[in-house]
């Protein structure tokens, strides 16, 4: 059948914490409009576009983020460049423990929350059709548990045309899916049943938040825009205690990347507080959680 769209279930902060608990585990996500400030997302926006440079730049009319020369996905050799700089900006990793966002956090953990030291930015180019994110689980690519979510910020407005993030509601209820490789970021996909066919997706704003459980599928939609990139940022958290992956302590696409470690990024920040903040975190497991197929 043909997929359907459907727009994002919208939350409010002010609702009891309770109902936002009860949407989520009926949604497997929660959507909040201007969850995070504006003025910190820009200031973010416009770091990464700055060691982004010469391949993305800010347009001269419009101030936002356009493509220069060929366009580039996660792992391109352009984007292997640009990465590690991005990765070593200290107001990105920072961005995640401020109060507002473990706030955020909070909602769905209802305890004290263990931000994984893992953060990603996403850079969606266009023009390279067939390299989005493909349908996928996080509890599949983290080796996570139940208890893991992740929380993604849109850093500027994000329209149907610069590719935005799609949420399959109700996907978490049936536990860790078989995958398949694919093209695109993670190059893996999750199975998609018969009758799955509503998605959940809405043009978001900067400084929106989606909150996502581990075993929600989601998918990213194509850049079809004609210069525009969109910039977005995510990370992986627990309630504190529960057991992390040890894969999931290194940076991302620190594996893969010559040179790309923590000793690297950290080395021109000014802040010594979330360096290896990690390091004594009591529930650190190399072995695949037994509990993750019962994820729900």
């Amino acid at each position: 059948m043909a997929e359907h769209n459907e727009p994002l279930v919208v939350s409010r902060l002010d609702e009891h914490p309770d109902t936002l608990r009860e949407r989520f585990q009926q949604y497997g996500y929660l959507h909040f409009r201007n969850a995070i400030p504006k003025a910190r997302c820009e200031t973010l926006l416009r770091d990464i576009m700055a060691v982004c440079e010469p391949h993305i730049s800010a347009d001269p009319l419009t101030q936002l983020p356009v493509l220069n020369g060929k366009p580039f996905f996660e792992t391109d050799a352009v984007w292997d460049v640009v990465y590690p700089k991005i990765q070593a900006l200290e107001n990105f990793h920072r961005f995640f423990h401020e109060t507002d966002a473990l706030a955020l956090m909070r909602i769905v953990t209802n305890k004290p929350v263990f931000v994984y030291p893992m953060k990603m930015a996403r850079i969606s180019t266009p023009k390279k059709i067939g390299y989005e994110t493909p349908p996928h689980q996080d509890a599949h690519s983290h080796q996570a548990g139940n208890t893991m979510a992740g929380i993604w910020v849109a850093l500027q407005d994000i329209d149907q045309s610069m590719g935005r993030l799609k949420m399959l509601p109700g996907s978490h209820k049936q536990g860790v899916r078989p995958v398949h490789q694919a093209d695109g970021v993670g190059g893996v996909q999750c199975e998609i049943y018969p009758h799955e066919t509503t998605w959940h997706v809405s043009d978001v704003g900067q400084g929106d938040v989606i909150l996502f459980h581990s075993c929600c599928v989601h998918k990213a939609e194509p850049n079809t825009a004609d210069k525009a990139c969109r910039f977005s940022v995510d990370t992986r958290f627990c309630d504190y205690g529960a057991p992390v992956f040890v894969t999931n302590l290194e940076p991302h696409h620190g594996w893969r990347i010559p040179g790309h470690d923590w000793a690297s990024m950290y080395r021109d920040w000014a802040h010594d507080d979330l360096k290896y903040y990690w390091k004594d975190y009591p529930a650190i497991t190399d072995k695949l959680l037994a509990d993750r197929e019962q994820a729900a």
